[in-house]
């Protein structure tokens, strides 16, 4: 297990590379530069670390109601709301924030676990 700062850094890499792809498939998100794409990335994890929790408690009995459906836009409002801290990030609209949401997850996933199981066979 490596130590906590290259875990941090791995997992910042990963989320900035979810982001970029999520830039090139869709059309409503973009960045000025590559740099906002680094720090949105971290906004982006500060966010899904203390805002999101938040969120989640706060809409549960909707998230209850729509048996976890509402997860999904409380994923697009963090994206939106890091759109809205970050200088040189943009996105379009909440529909492009949702999918794109939806995507930015999936994309992590799968490079984390493409990553796993690379590092499993060294």
């Amino acid at each position: 297990m490596p130590n906590p700062l290259v875990r941090f850094l791995l997992h910042w890499a990963i989320t900035s590379a979810s982001l970029w792809i999520a830039s090139r498939v869709f059309a409503g998100i973009r960045f000025a530069d590559a740099s906002s794409l680094i720090i949105s990335a971290l906004v982006l994890g500060f966010a899904n670390a203390v805002v999101r929790p938040v969120l989640i408690v706060l809409t549960f009995p909707l998230t209850i109601f729509t048996l976890g459906f509402f997860l999904l836009v409380v994923n697009a409002i963090v994206l939106l709301l890091v759109s809205t801290l970050v200088r040189g990030f943009a996105i379009s609209g909440f529909w492009t924030a949702f999918f794109a949401s939806i995507f930015i997850a999936v994309t992590n996933f799968f490079i984390q676990a493409f990553l796993a199981a690379a590092s499993a066979r060294n």
